[in-house]
Formats: structure tokens, C-alpha cells, sequence
């Protein structure tokens, strides 16, 4: 049972007069988090306490800020397994996938250590009697909110930027996996100077409070809804806003692949994490002509799966966060077979405690179904049967979102085209997930807004300042 504390202006333990929540597991209903709620009232003075603070750590020389994010990257080190056991017993992730999210967030850190001292300004050809440059500056306070699907991974690149580029944090996990983000702040607050870091925790209502501060910059990775409503807030406050929002990201399967291959693409992209990713397969677009070769092997795939909960050894599919997300995922999937969709494994809710959805292939699916349409954000593989790759790509380019979108195509020219013209922030072609690292892309439409990751990202917690030196009375230095 963990006790989550907030941490306000380097005190830990401040707050939370709003009341408490407690978060369950969601493989057997069990409470593992106790959690205080921070009052909007709290929530302004840790604002003004971020505040106070702010100058002293925007003057710290880069490289001094560098070294802390190392030393917080070594700490954070140091309680890998403490803090993967808590995702997996907060949201419910596979034990090595949420150990594997630990470690992405440690690289992330010591990624931004090393980059952000050698990122500058630049000299600009004036006067020759004359002195232009343009120099980025720290924006100030950062309200961070972050997700529960991969909690430490997100949380470790928008600390981890905004932290070394000289801004000061107030930090605000989900509500569904707060001891993560306690045990995280704990790790980072040990390498920082006190007050640099604060940690808010509680409901939607704390997010709401905090983006409606006064602060410089809101980042937010979530759904869209809520990316929304900040940026809502923000155009009243004037904060400059990252979002990272929902996605109903397809997959297309051309003429002339492996279907067994594809199939197995497939099942990685659309049940991992038992499909609660930011850039899980959401929708597949698939040639007919590899169609019915395809489903089955999709459909053997989802059977074979291990289902159980994450802290099992070999898990492969484990809870979603919580029965509130399960209704919401069945809910999709029980509409879609009453507008004439088939489903062919799975669809159906398991007796016991718990959370648990099992992998869902279905097929008979239009464009316009609403479970290919909108966000489900669970194990599920909504299939439409396409004629043409024409047909297929412009299906995957029709959508209110922007987030990603992966081909499966033997042809160059395919492949060529796909990314040239699908309106997404990324595009994988033959691989649904991976790519190099400091990947950075730009979200679209519903699905957000300005770099989330990536050395860009470090720009975007930077103000750029452009200074015009003469010596006085128009004479020489």
C-alpha cells in the first residue's frame, strides 16, 4: 500500500486538504494508493511558491543544471524495480513492459543532460558597430500533467526538458497512477535544488485548477477532451500550451505482404499494453486480397496471447487501468456489432475481479463505424476489408486525429507515397513501432500540438530573446 505526500516550495507532506483518493489495482480491486487531493487554493501557493524560486534556477549555468539531471536520471536508477512495481500495480501494465517504461525514462534524462548545454542562440550579420544575437531563455513555470498509460516514460521527457532548460515544475501525475508519480518526484527532488520540483496529485479538478494559473507553460499528454479545456485555460492566462492528445491511429495492410507477418504487426500495435497507447493501432485497412489470411492469423494471435495480471511472470496482456475504461472499450465494441460488425475472438466480458478485456478482433467494419471513427484505446482490432491501396490511404487520412499511422507495403512507391500524404506526425513503414532515438514529430488536428519528445522539445521550453547592442551616443566600444 503506497502513501502518496505532495511536495510544495521543497516540503514534502503540504497539503491536500482536499480530501483522498485511493486508487485500486486493476487485476483484483485491491487498494494500493492512498492519496491526498490539493485544493485550488493549494494549488495557487505552490504556484507562487514555484515562482519565488524561478529566477534562482533560470540564472544556474546550463551545465550545473545538466548535472543535476544526471544525478536525478542515477537516482531515478536506483529504484527501477520500486518503480516499475508500482505501475504495474496502479494501471496494471506487464512487469517487464513497465520496467521497460522505467528504463525509456532514465534515457530520456541523461538524453536532455547531454544535449540541452550544447544548445544555444545565434550571431546575427548587423552593424558592424554593433552587437545581435538572439538567446533562448527559460519560459518560467511549467505546469506539467501527465498520463497513466506510461507513466514514468512521459513524465521523465517533460520533467527531464523542462527541468534542464531552466524552468521550474509543478508536476501533476494522473489521478490513475499517483504512487508512480510520487516514488518518481521522490527519486528527481533528491538530485534538485528544493522548490525546483512540486508535486500536486488528485483529480481532473486539481489539473483544472493548476492550468488555470498563472504560469508560463502547460504540457499535457492525454485525451483530447482535456487537451482542450487547457488550452481553454490558457488562452486566458496566456500560457504558451504542448499537447500531446488522443489518436485513432491506422494500419495498413497492402496487396502482396505476408499475412502472418502482418498479422503479427498487427497484434503487437494493437494489443501491447492491452491497446492503452498513445500510438496503438486503433483501426486496419486491409487489401482484400490478403484479407481472410490475414484475420485468421490475427485471430490465432489474440488467442494465444497469456492473459493475466501484470505482476505474473509472461503476462503478455494484462489489465486496463480500471472498470470504468473496460465499460467504455465494451461499450464501442457492443455498438459496433449492432451496426452489423462480426466479432471473431474476444468482445466479451470475463466474470471476476478486475479489469481485464480480452484481445478483440472484429471484423465486417465500415469507415464510418464508430469503433473505427473514435478512440478506443484498448485490445481491440477493428477490420475494414479495402479493394485498393488508393482506397486504403485515403481511409487512414480521413480522420479528425493526427498522431501516427503505420504501412505494411512491398512497394517502395507505396511506401513513398504513405508518407508523403498521410497527415499524421508519424509515419512507420513495415514496423509498428520503433525508430531511432531523439525522434521528435508534431502532432495534428485532435491529436495535439508542438514537439512532445525528441531534441526539439528542449526548444519548446525555451523563449528565444533577440538583443540589439550599440555603444553609446552612436559611437565606437
Amino acid at each position: 500500500m503506497y502513501t502518496v505526500a505532495q511536495l510544495v516550495g521543497g516540503v514534502w507532506g503540504a497539503g491536500g486538504d482536499g480530501g483522498e483518493l485511493v486508487v485500486r489495482d486493476p487485476a483484483d480491486d485491491q487498494p494500493v494508493s492512498t492519496v491526498p487531493v490539493a485544493t485550488a487554493d493549494e494549488v495557487g501557493k505552490a504556484t507562487q511558491a514555484a515562482r519565488n524560486v524561478a529566477a534562482q534556477w533560470a540564472a544556474t549555468a546550463p551545465a550545473e543544471r545538466a548535472a543535476a539531471l544526471h544525478r536525478a536520471a542515477d537516482a531515478v536508477e536506483a529504484v527501477v524495480e520500486e518503480l516499475a512495481a508500482a505501475v504495474t500495480a496502479e494501471m496494471g501494465k506487464p512487469l517487464a513492459d513497465a520496467r521497460g517504461g522505467v528504463e525509456a525514462g532514465i534515457g530520456t534524462l541523461r538524453q536532455y543532460a547531454e544535449l540541452a548545454p550544447l544548445r544555444g542562440g545565434r550571431t546575427l550579420n548587423g552593424d558592424p558597430d554593433a552587437l545581435d544575437f538572439l538567446t533562448p531563455q527559460p519560459r518560467g513555470v511549467v505546469a506539467a500533467i501527465t498520463p497513466w498509460n506510461d507513466p514514468v516514460a512521459v513524465s521523465c521527457g517533460l520533467l527531464g526538458a523542462a527541468l534542464v532548460t531552466g524552468n521550474v515544475v509543478l508536476y501533476k501525475p494522473s489521478e490513475r497512477t499517483p504512487a508512480t508519480g510520487w516514488l518518481l518526484a521522490r527519486a528527481l527532488d533528491q538530485a534538485l535544488p528544493a522548490g525546483v520540483l512540486s508535486l500536486l496529485t488528485g483529480g481532473p479538478e486539481v489539473g483544472a485548477a493548476l492550468a488555470a494559473q498563472e504560469v508560463d507553460v502547460v504540457a499535457h499528454v492525454g485525451a483530447t477532451a482535456t487537451g482542450r479545456a487547457i488550452a481553454t485555460a490558457a488562452a486566458r492566462t496566456g500560457a504558451k500550451v504542448l499537447l500531446e492528445n488522443g489518436g485513432s491511429d491506422p494500419l495498413v495492410v497492402d496487396a502482396g505482404v505476408d499475412p502472418q507477418w502482418a498479422a503479427e504487426q498487427a497484434a503487437l500495435g494493437a494489443f501491447a499494453n492491452a491497446g492503452q497507447i498513445c500510438v496503438a493501432v486503433e483501426r486496419l485497412y486491409v487489401h482484400r486480397e490478403v484479407a481472410d489470411d490475414f484475420v485468421a492469423a490475427l485471430v490465432r494471435r489474440a488467442e494465444a496471447l497469456r492473459v493475466g495480471p501484470g505482476r505474473d511472470p509472461g503476462t503478455e496482456l494484462g489489465p486496463l487501468v480500471d472498470r470504468r475504461h473496460r465499460d467504455h472499450v465494451h461499450g464501442q465494441v457492443a455498438a459496433a456489432v449492432a451496426d452489423g460488425a462480426r466479432v471473431r475472438t474476444g468482445g466479451e466480458v470475463p466474470p471476476g475481479p478486475g479489469a481485464f478485456y480480452p484481445a478483440t478482433v472484429v471484423t465486417d467494419c465500415r469507415h464510418d463505424t464508430a469503433l473505427v471513427r473514435e478512440e478506443t484505446f484498448g485490445p481491440v482490432a477493428p477490420v475494414v476489408v479495402v479493394d485498393s491501396f488508393d482506397e486504403a490511404l485515403r481511409c487512414a487520412a480521413d480522420s479528425p486525429y493526427g498522431l501516427a499511422a503505420t504501412v505494411l507495403t512491398p512497394s517502395m512507391s507505396h511506401a513513398q507515397r504513405a508518407w508523403r500524404e498521410l497527415p499524421v506526425g508519424t509515419v512507420k513503414i513495415n514496423a509498428v513501432f520503433g525508430g531511432a532515438p531523439g525522434g521528435a514529430a508534431h502532432p495534428r488536428r485532435a491529436s495535439g500540438q508542438g514537439f512532445g519528445y525528441g531534441p526539439e522539445l528542449l526548444d519548446e521550453f525555451t523563449a528565444t530573446k533577440a538583443v540589439h547592442i550599440e555603444a553609446p551616443g552612436g559611437g565606437h566600444w
